[in-house]
């Protein structure tokens, strides 16, 4: 499996420990050619797509986004998007999307390394 495997899938698939590995790699390459990124989570809980988001920052060992707001959290299925430029996340309550995590490498310096990849699965960074 590649990530181009995974583009226009709706949630990201269950994938074994072996395509974990193979998605990773190829992941490390993509992510080191870009300079910085924008996250998405699609979940069913606020607190699933949190959790899935620092499992992501501590493994890139990148800072923690912080929220633009102090709103209390939405219940129910949620959508967050992080911008890592201006470290600032929001998340707002979403149905009917899918699940998973998608990053997106921005590359101002190499154009041709931009991309999206993912959906991912929320426990992918774990």
């Amino acid at each position: 499996m590649i990530l181009e495997d995974l583009r226009g899938l709706r949630s990201a698939p269950i994938l074994s420990p072996q395509e974990k590995q193979q998605l990773a790699t190829y992941l490390k390459q993509r992510i080191a050619a870009c300079d910085w990124f924008t996250i998405g989570v699609m979940a069913p809980t606020a607190n699933d797509a949190l959790i899935s988001l620092r499992q992501m920052e501590a493994f890139w060992n990148w800072l923690p986004l912080q929220f633009q707001d102090s709103s209390p959290l939405p219940q129910g299925p949620v959508f967050l998007k992080g911008n890592q430029r201006t470290g600032k996340l929001m998340l707002r309550f979403e149905e009917g999307l899918g699940e998973g995590l998608l990053i997106s490498g921005q590359a101002p310096s190499n154009p041709a390394a931009e991309d999206t990849w993912g959906p991912l699965p929320l426990d992918f960074f774990k």
